[in-house]
């Protein structure tokens, strides 16, 4: 379906006041304003409209009698409240008919269109950039907007109107464009439920980022994945991304082309049977956050992320770890708090990692983690181990330096401390165990339970060999 056009759109403007209220010694109007499907309500004392009239009178934008005058006596009546609402309704509504264009800038601000209108939000934003984009630029920060910033921008360039609505060169939607170009660090960040005072639902709007064309990071959350376009047009500049809150499949944000063509492949590989799109890869990216999802499988996409070396997946519905073998440069990786059980052959799919997060899973074996030879940190705290012997499947790992086991079962044994240090042989003292330096009393008592295991390990071969 086509969005409506420009004038459509003017049409569905209305304004109402919905009632009133007592605040201390004055009253306040309920005002609903209606700008096509959307609606929000501001309130606003007489003394408001007032300034707003004369502002707009002062500029010969209104005749001065048409705001009704004010009345000391019986102000608060209410006989006189429910007169003067419904004249100062009119008022609004002659207005938004004197000017059913771009609305005058105080007449937008008294009516939130800067905060809720198509219009009025660009215009906003534009000048905002105005006279501070060179600056921001400059300081190189990040920059934040909210996702219906994005969609009324979005929607501005799909309408045939010119750049600049009001006549205000301040507002014109090329300094928006421009900064949006030259931009390097963006933030979105929506909100849950309706935005401020209105029904608007951001994560039910579209909005588009094929108009960023230097972004190095960008950081989206509170939004939802398939209202997002163009985000794979950032695939030639990016070097960080961030999606949180926002998808259930990692395809959904790196893939968008998946869903169009149900068989594709990874840009560089084998194209097999059936293959009817060829997907390019993140060529720059070393950095992805998809933490607090709902993300339940690491998918196909991670094919082309050959470049990322940190890889929070974090606070997600994981419980298998599959295709990061396609990662080789992967060094760090958080799976934490994930509704992982096992991890077989871990180091099939994870290759030379230096630093891995599993904890808040439900793991009770550690198994598969005995080959992972580069690891230097593994947090495994708040997990289901129980058993000092799941212990002795990563005693031998050559470099690892911090290892963290709190909050597990495990944790309760006496002396697990040293019980644990113990399964480190030669290594102990290189080990930092739950944030704590190995002491030389838990070394002395280290070599005790090493000779006391050796002495085991003698009469137990002793045993055997009388009994043949």
């Amino acid at each position: 379906m086509e969005p409506p056009s420009f004038t459509e759109e003017l049409l569905d403007r209305k304004v109402c006041i919905v009632g009133s209220e007592l605040v201390e010694n004055y009253t306040v109007y309920v005002i609903e304003v209606q700008d096509g499907e959307h609606k929000w309500t501001i309130k606003h004392r007489y003394s408001d409209f007032h300034d707003l009239h004369e502002k707009l009178a002062t500029a010969n934008q209104v005749e001065r009698h048409l705001l009704p005058p004010k009345k000391m006596l019986g102000k608060n009546s209410k006989s006189l409240v429910e007169r003067r609402q419904k004249e100062l309704e009119i008022y609004l509504q002659t207005l938004l008919r004197q000017f059913p264009g771009a609305v005058p800038g105080p007449l937008a601000t008294f009516l939130h269109f800067n905060l809720y209108e198509i219009n009025g939000i660009t215009a906003a934003l534009a000048e905002e950039l105005f006279h501070k984009g060179e600056q921001l630029l400059a300081a190189g920060e990040v920059f934040s907007l909210r996702p219906l910033q994005l969609h009324a921008v979005s929607r501005q360039l799909r309408l045939a109107t010119p750049t600049c609505c009001n006549g205000d060169a301040k507002t014109d939607l090329g300094h928006i464009l421009d900064f949006a170009c030259r931009l390097r660090y963006l933030k979105i960040c929506g909100t849950r439920g309706p935005l401020g005072s209105s029904d608007i639902l951001e994560t039910a709007l579209p909005f588009d980022l094929s108009f960023f064309k230097s972004l190095l990071q960008i950081e989206i959350s509170e939004c939802d994945a398939r209202q997002i376009r163009g985000l794979s047009s950032l695939r030639s500049t990016l070097v960080t991304l961030s999606i949180h809150n926002s998808t259930d499949t990692m395809m959904l944000a790196l893939v968008p082309e998946a869903s169009d063509f149900p068989q594709w492949e990874a840009e560089g590989s084998e194209s097999g049977c059936g293959v009817t799109a060829v997907v390019p890869r993140w060529p720059g990216l070393t950095t992805l956050d998809m933490s607090h999802n709902g993300i339940g499988a690491i998918d196909a996409s991670a094919k082309l992320l050959r470049k990322v070396e940190f890889l929070d997946l974090s606070h997600n519905q994981l419980s298998s770890v599959e295709n990061l073998e396609h990662l080789y440069n992967l060094v760090h990786l958080d799976l934490s708090y994930n509704n992982l059980c096992t991890l077989e052959a871990a180091h099939t799919r994870l290759g030379n990692i230096k630093t891995l997060s599993l904890a808040g899973n439900r793991l009770e074996s550690l198994a598969g983690l005995g080959k992972l030879y580069s690891l230097v940190h593994l947090d495994l705290g708040h997990n289901q181990l129980n058993r000092l012997e799941e212990i002795k499947n990563i005693g031998s790992l050559p470099c690892l330096e911090k290892l963290n086991l709190s909050a597990n079962p495990v944790c309760i044994v006496p002396d697990y401390r040293t019980k644990v240090l113990a399964q480190f042989g030669e290594r102990a003292a290189e080990v930092c165990l739950d944030g704590q330096a190995t002491t030389e009393k838990e070394l002395d008592t280290v070599e005790v339970l090493k000779a006391i295991q050796k002495a085991k390990e003698v009469k137990d071969r002793m045993s055997a060999s009388n009994k043949k």
